[in-house]
């Protein structure tokens, strides 16, 4: 894989996503790939990884000064790099660590390193909420003093890498949720959209190494009946999420240059 970092063509998001810069400051966490994070190959699904990066997100908080006060948080963007699988029976290294932030949003990069080999790079836009007024709230300054003192971009600003197709030619099937798909914010989890993710990916797979850049535009609720489109082209695979004929969620599953 090639070390010099180059800039996707369609999303502006650099390629590879940025290093930690002193890894003393990167938080770690590890655990097995159990039998129901993997699907029939063995692999380690695009939906069990987005419950990592959640799942190791919440307990770097118990490790950072007050991150008992900044409990709520809301994705919006997510970009995964499956540069080596990870497989069942492996144990995965995961490495959290802030790469740009503004005083109510960052963009936190998190590494899952297999010890079989398998490596996935990822990295999260998340917006800091006030759970009580449902609104993006200033991050204290306790909180923010690490994670300024590990980056140098703190202007970071919300730039959309994906736009909403209105063509009708895509190919358009139902998603039915579960109850147990709602998440206690009263939103369908982020790691269900990674299931629609891979309910495409089925019928049109991608081998490794790929990225897959997910952004919400609107939140899907419990009830809501959520069809999965797609758009396949020689450079990649375009998804959207839509609910009464408004885009949910944009996702876009592009090969890397393994070179």
């Amino acid at each position: 894989m090639s070390t010099t970092a180059t800039v996707d063509r369609f999303a502006s998001i650099a390629f590879p996503l940025p290093p930690c810069g002193d890894e003393s400051r990167a938080f770690h966490v590890e655990w097995p790939v159990r039998l129901g994070d993997t699907d029939v190959e063995a692999r380690l699904r695009l939906d069990a990884m987005a419950r990592y990066l959640q799942d190791v997100g919440y307990d770097h908080l118990q490790a950072v000064e007050e991150g008992d006060l900044h409990q709520g948080w809301i994705v919006r963007r997510t970009v995964i790099d499956v540069l080596e699988p990870i497989g069942f029976g492996d144990r995965v290294h995961l490495r959290r660590w802030p790469s740009a932030l503004s005083n109510r949003w960052c963009n936190m990069r998190i590494q899952v390193r297999g010890e079989n080999g398998g490596l996935v790079e990822s990295e999260m836009f998340l917006i800091h909420v006030d759970l009580e007024a449902g609104r993006p709230a200033r991050m204290s300054d306790r909180f923010m003093a690490p994670m300024l003192a590990a980056t140098t971009e703190h202007r970071l600003r919300w730039r959309a890498a994906l736009a909403e197709r209105t063509d009708a030619e895509g190919e358009c099937w139902r998603f039915p949720l579960r109850v147990t798909d709602v998440d206690r914010y009263g939103h369908v989890n982020n790691a269900v959209h990674w299931e629609a993710i891979e309910e495409a990916l089925a019928r049109f797979p991608r081998t490794s190494p790929y990225r897959v850049i997910l952004e919400h535009a609107g939140p899907v609720m419990a009830g809501d009946d959520v069809l999965i489109r797609t758009w396949p082209d020689d450079t990649a695979l375009h998804i959207q999420l839509e609910v009464s004929g408004g885009v949910r969620t944009l996702a876009r599953i592009e090969s890397l240059d393994p070179s």
